[in-house]
């Protein structure tokens, strides 16, 4: 799998037909946010992150109507409810698409149980809403020779998630969530001033999350445009961009680790660690001007993005609670 100083072909072909579609969900703020990505690369079809089951139909009409007659590569950046969930749906629709994931996520999408329960026990009522994945067929998958010999480049991205990668597809680099939460904020695409949040599980490893980015970086040539799966994408100064989500990553765990050692609390204390996440955030606001520009979103989005930054806090101190800080 790629990895170190990763070199691709000079003469990348484009992507034709490229569009985002969104997965708005019946949750407060998650318009905008789950989406998935398809184009059509050296003849072929591929969508990016289907997003979860809960909004299949919608995803299959919305392709229908792109004119998209069959889908031939179905791509997991990693296999969480809101990326991979409908993987299932789709190849009932076009049964002869391939799919390809990291191989450590395959037996939780064969038999879906144990992501299913686990997605129950994280994420709560909006595990119920994204919908329970079906399972999908052993003989679906492809491995990465194979996606490889249709020119698409894998790059191993863990820190989202232990399975998590991304995609050099042509001149652009589908990264799911390794470099966290963007939004260009009604700006430019290539403004260097747009809202960025870490989205750091459970279970966070900083220095496995930050690995992950600087193999982005090695990539040659560097991909013109960025797609994130939440959301959009971004055509400016790519490595910039980067480098300020490798500098976040870095000021979240020193400002939390600092405000809890100066309030005398424990981290692994997650109850007394989430009353204070208003101050938390706050302070964060002030140490991090990516995160800080998250005021110029809508309402009902800031309630999102409040949300899922306790998630993120939850990730930090898991950290700071196990490394000993």
């Amino acid at each position: 799998m790629a990895g170190k100083g990763i070199l691709l072909s000079e003469t990348q072909r484009e992507i034709m037909n490229l569009e985002l579609i969104d997965l708005d969900q019946e949750l407060p703020g998650q318009r905008r946010f789950i989406s998935c990505w398809t184009g059509v690369y050296d003849g072929r079809a591929f969508v990016v992150d289907p997003g979860p089951s809960s909004t299949a139909s919608h995803l299959i009409g919305r392709l229908e109507a792109l004119k998209v007659r069959h889908v031939d590569l179905i791509l997991l950046t990693h296999i969480h409810l809101d990326h991979g969930g409908c993987t299932s749906r789709i190849l009932e629709r076009w049964p002869k698409a391939r799919v390809y994931c990291h191989e450590s996520g395959r037996k939780h999408l064969q038999d879906p149980s144990r992501l299913w329960q686990g997605s129950l026990k994280v994420l709560g009522h909006k595990a119920q809403v994204y919908g329970e994945p079906g399972p999908v067929p052993a003989a679906a998958f492809m491995d990465e020779a194979e996606l490889e010999r249709c020119g698409i480049q894998v790059i191993e991205t863990p820190g989202h998630a232990p399975h998590h990668v991304s995609f050099v597809v042509g001149d652009t680099l589908f990264l799911g969530e390794a470099a966290g939460t963007f939004s260009a904020l009604g700006g430019p695409r290539d403004n260097l001033d747009c809202y960025l949040r870490p989205a750091t599980p459970p279970r966070f490893f900083p220095e496995t999350a930050d690995r992950s980015l600087r193999a982005m970086l090695t990539v040659e040539p560097f991909p013109k445009r960025l797609c994130f799966a939440h959301h959009g994408h971004f055509t400016g100064d790519g490595r910039t961009l980067l480098e300020a989500a490798r500098r976040q990553l870095r000021t979240w765990v020193a400002t939390v680790a600092n405000r809890l050692e100066a309030w005398g609390l424990d981290p692994a204390d997650e109850a007394a660690v989430l009353e204070r996440a208003p101050q938390l955030i706050a302070a964060l606001r002030q140490a991090d001007p990516g995160f800080a520009r998250g005021v110029k979103l809508p309402e009902d989005i800031r309630v999102r993005e409040e949300d899922f930054t306790r998630q993120t806090l939850r990730g930090i101190c898991g950290h700071l609670a196990t490394s000993g800080r």
